[in-house]
């Protein structure tokens, strides 16, 4: 399977078990738009390896025929720092991570949180509407960066950790920066020819 088949394929696990979470008050907005959650998970994943792409689309396959929902879990992960007390009401309902998969996750969180800020501080205005970036400044309406890739982080296999580890050490190694990467995709997937031409955009129309 090459790289765009894999993407392909993530894709359509990804938005089968996101457009079938059951959220209070019913279904959102974006889980009726199908095209636009691609588009953003494309983005997401022009940063990452094949060897990621080919580990998680395992734990997703693995995920759906255990009928279990990872973006759903995802999302109650989140809950530990958004809405603790209802928290703790589904702990019990997710899966135990192993000792190993709480370090690679920590180790991770630390990492991109760090270069998200690189990118946040290079590109304000591209940035502004976007999550704050640390989780203490969530709130019950809020959920910032770290707490949602915190969330997602849960929600993979020891083996797919290992390959994000090691792809992120390897960037970083080369001087490369994984929010950049996405930040990158993100603009050309709105039209702009670089990052640059999109910064540009988003200061004009902040009127500075």
């Amino acid at each position: 399977m090459d790289r765009p088949q894999l993407i392909d394929s993530v894709c359509k696990y990804e938005w089968d078990m996101f457009s079938a979470v059951n959220n209070n008050g019913g279904k959102a907005s974006c889980q009726n738009d199908e095209a636009f959650f691609k588009k953003m998970r494309v983005c997401q994943f022009a940063g990452w390896s094949d060897d990621m792409l080919a580990s998680y689309l395992v734990d997703l396959v693995e995920a759906a025929a255990a009928e279990r929902n990872l973006p759903m879990e995802k999302y109650a992960w989140m809950m530990e720092s958004t809405h603790p007390a209802e928290f703790e009401q589904i702990r019990s309902s997710l899966p135990e991570l192993s000792a190993e998969q709480l370090q690679l996750i920590s180790q991770l969180v630390q990492v991109q949180v760090a270069m998200e800020a690189e990118v946040d501080k290079a590109y304000p205005y591209m940035r502004a509407n976007g999550r704050p970036l640390r989780k203490e400044h969530d709130t019950p309406y809020v959920t910032s960066f770290e707490t949602y890739l915190e969330g997602e982080l849960k929600t993979y296999s020891l083996d797919t950790l290992h390959a994000y580890a090691h792809h992120v050490a390897e960037l970083y190694e080369q001087g490369g920066n994984l929010a950049l990467l996405v930040a990158e995709a993100t603009a050309k997937a709105y039209g702009f020819e670089s990052l640059d031409a999109f910064e540009a955009f988003a200061k004009s129309k902040a009127g500075a």
